[in-house]
């Protein structure tokens, strides 16, 4: 007997973002939007809950973990440390993108504001300049940070933490293994809670429909276009500009090359399962083969350009949701955030929904909006995957140059 093929999580989300809508709109138009006010909305807070919950000891520990492997860049040098900084900068410019669009999109009143019951507010996010966002950054109470559930500062924490205890050497073991073992029992309950996002993107679809109608459905695909305009723009100004610039390849001919990869990273939505296509295309760009093979495996991990846009863009709809305006030093935040974050949690299931809810806890937007963009998370989640592999290949592609400009330099001193 044929055993019956189970759906996927994210076919799950789909049928429960579907059905939310449908009995959204069924109450809005009945005139029963209190009934999921009173008894759905509640049930999608438990899961937000357990969201708000897991962010920060799973950012904490998988930082630390993500410090801990990269241990390895000591032995490979100078190709380790223009990885990182390629893939910290790129980040960085991507938030850059992601918040420019997002706040374009914003200004030209594409992104609604939700009408709420009589007498209900939301909280407001607190303005920031650049110097106190700095200050900030820094703990004076480690379980206070803890507490407060304060991103920039857990991930300083983490930061301190996992370069220690590489600088500990065979005296830090011990920490590294507990680090280790925390972290694989924190994935654990972080996937558990991810499995019961379907009933969480029912609850508060079908509460948000119901009470804002069939408005609140068409901002959805405004906010995707608009995270697409942010993925196509940066692949082309950042990562083809670069390969031209720093690796003399042709952004026609580096586009066509790098095709294959980023046809599968878009359906397989992993940049993990595209790394043999993408080092076949990397290849056949002219990528070194053994730095091909530290910097993909290396992007697949830290490089989230395509997670940096999508999350300016969903911070900025969804603070614009809740009639928040973002100030410049809460957007300085939101990059900051962001590119920090990137060092450690991109390898981790469900990491675009946890950052998400991290860097819209560190600027105070309500984390409970998060489930309104999360039953979409799969078409973000798709272009957001393309964009990250075509970064990884363009990254090999300049470090490559990069290394053989510098070995032409001792050869003419020799």
């Amino acid at each position: 007997m044929k055993e019956k093929k189970k759906l996927s999580l994210p076919a799950w989300i789909v049928i429960a973002l579907v059905a939310g809508i449908v009995l959204g709109l069924i109450c809005y138009f009945a005139g029963i939007a209190d009934f999921t006010t009173n008894y759905l909305k509640p049930i999608g807070t438990i899961f937000v809950n357990l969201l708000k919950f897991i962010v920060v000891p799973v950012v904490l520990f998988s930082m630390i973990v993500g410090i801990l492997d990269m241990g390895d860049l000591k032995k490979v040098g100078s190709v380790g440390w223009k990885t990182v900084v390629y893939f910290l900068v790129t980040t960085a410019i991507a938030c850059v993108i992601g918040l420019l669009f997002a706040k374009i999109f914003e200004g030209a009143g594409w992104f609604p504001t939700l009408a709420l019951e009589e007498g209900a507010v939301w909280e407001k996010a607190t303005s920031a300049n650049f110097m106190d966002t700095l200050v900030g950054i820094f703990p004076s109470n480690m379980w206070q940070a803890f507490f407060d559930a304060n991103m920039l500062q857990v991930i300083v924490i983490a930061l301190f933490f996992g370069g220690c205890i590489l600088a500990a050497g065979e005296k830090g073991k011990l920490v590294a293994d507990f680090v280790g073992s925390a972290y694989a029992v924190i994935e654990k309950l972080m996937n558990f809670v991810i499995s019961l996002s379907p009933i969480g993107v029912f609850t508060m679809m079908a509460w948000v429909v119901a009470t804002q109608g069939p408005s609140i459905i068409g901002a959805l695909g405004i906010v995707i276009g608009c995270a697409y305009i942010g993925y196509v723009v940066h692949a082309v100004l950042v990562y083809s500009l670069s390969a031209k610039i720093f690796a003399h390849i042709n952004p026609l001919k580096f586009f066509k090359g790098a095709f294959a990869a980023m046809a599968f990273a878009f359906t397989s939505t992993s940049s993990a399962a595209t790394l043999p296509v993408s080092k076949d295309c990397a290849h056949e760009l002219g990528s070194d083969d053994d730095i091909a093979s530290f910097v993909l495996p290396l992007g697949a991990t830290i490089n989230m350009d395509g997670t940096a846009i999508y999350q300016c863009v969903a911070t900025v709809f969804l603070a614009a949701l809740c009639g928040i305006n973002l100030s410049l030093g809460q957007m300085i935040t939101v990059v900051v955030t962001a590119t920090l974050a990137s060092i450690g949690t991109a390898g981790v299931s469900g990491a675009g929904m946890i950052m998400l809810a991290m860097v819209l806890t560190q600027i105070g937007v309500p984390v409970d909006m998060i489930m309104i963009i999360y039953g979409v998370d799969r078409l973000f989640d798709m272009g957001r995957t393309c964009l990250n592999v075509t970064g990884d290949i363009s990254c090999s592609l300049c470090v490559t140059e990069w290394e053989k400009n510098k070995a032409a330099k001792k050869a003419a001193k020799a």
